[in-house]
């Protein structure tokens, strides 16, 4: 086919064109095997240049680039993540890469909760987990002082605290138990009439006067309760927020009779926000938290962070009604998705 070529003579300048083009693509082969070398060994380089740290880093990088994929890379960006946190002394994880123990001081539950996160953590993952971490291990420290804000249960660090807070922080929910007002004063009235005996479902508290009807308590379904106010039970789990997974969450009526006092006391959990609606409310209650005091309106909800000092009274005469709310714990707005998760887990009924 290319007999015509064969016997083609090439003029020398074209020959050496070719020697000169064979020339220039020997040299760009030999300068991007140099350059890939040079990209190679920058990580070394660098890591010669920063000290252990930048080492410890790279192994950590090479690990997790093993695994190859999107779950590699975003383990290195954790990493990188988790360093620069640690340049600016924020790393809420530090104890736990560098395997420093947890507090000897803590109390059980502290370390029951902490060995909690950590078997959270070996089934899904550390990330998120850094104001929990670093909660646990504060938790010794918050119950040494003395506050107007201090859990007895958990206390979650760098979540915006105020006594009261306003309708927006929840508004979705607000306006839900707002707009069912109606209903559930009706269904509360239908088993309030039955009595407050413990055999027609009612909780008898600590003071004189209290008394409870719980649909949640603690994290669990008070079925015989919640078949007794079945729209109540709806609306209730038509709320975007509600605890209901864990041990931080109830829900239920209320009843503090005249002349009764809640003494000082403090919440559980800063983790949460306890929704108040009025359903019923004679003159002379009273709420105060934080040193802030509020009084309950019928058909109206208050959002209080009991975690704060916290008193409630009656002062009315003994011939008063009762003061009736319908009380909701509700997820604390700066409490993200992964850390709802992680309490779930970690303060579950079950455990």
């Amino acid at each position: 086919m290319d007999w015509w070529t064969s016997g083609l003579v090439l003029p020398p300048y074209l020959e050496l064109g070719v020697q000169s083009l064979s020339s220039v693509l020997w040299t760009l082969l030999l300068l991007f095997l140099w350059h890939c070398y040079r990209m190679g060994s920058d990580l070394p380089m660098s890591a010669h240049a920063h000290g252990g740290k930048s080492s410890s880093r790279r192994s950590m990088m090479s690990r997790g680039g093993s695994c190859g994929g999107a779950g590699a890379r975003s383990r290195s960006d954790q990493i990188m993540e988790t360093e620069e946190d640690e340049e600016r002394g924020h790393n809420y994880l530090t104890p736990v890469q560098s395997h420093a123990l947890f507090p000897a001081q803590a109390s059980a539950e502290a370390k029951k909760l902490y060995g909690a996160l950590q078997e959270y953590a070996k089934r899904y993952s550390w990330v998120g987990m850094g104001r929990i971490h670093k909660g646990l291990r504060e938790q010794v420290r918050q119950k040494d002082h003395s506050a107007i804000q201090k859990p007895h249960l958990f206390f979650l660090p760098d979540v915006p605290s105020v006594p009261f807070f306003p309708r927006d922080a929840h508004r979705h929910d607000i306006e839900v138990l707002e707009a069912n007002y109606p209903t559930i004063l009706k269904e509360f009235r239908a088993v309030y009439q039955r009595g407050t005996d413990t055999k027609q479902g009612w909780t008898s508290l600590t003071s004189k006067g209290q008394s409870a009807f719980p649909l949640y308590s603690s994290g669990i379904c008070v079925a015989g309760n919640c078949r007794s106010c079945p729209c109540t039970y709806r609306i209730l789990l038509s709320l975007r927020t509600f605890i209901s997974s864990n041990s931080l969450g109830s829900a239920g009526f209320w009843l503090l009779g005249p002349g009764s006092t809640l003494g000082s006391s403090y919440g559980p959990t800063n983790a949460r926000l306890r929704c108040h609606l009025g359903l019923q409310t004679p003159p002379q209650c009273e709420l105060v938290v934080g040193g802030e005091p509020q009084c309950w309106s019928e058909g109206h909800c208050l959002l209080v962070d009991d975690s704060f000092l916290h008193t409630v009274s009656h002062k009315g005469p003994p011939d008063a009604a009762p003061r009736v709310i319908f009380s909701v714990d509700l997820w604390h707005p700066n409490v993200a998705a992964a850390e709802r998760q992680a309490l779930d887990f970690m303060f579950s009924p079950d455990l």
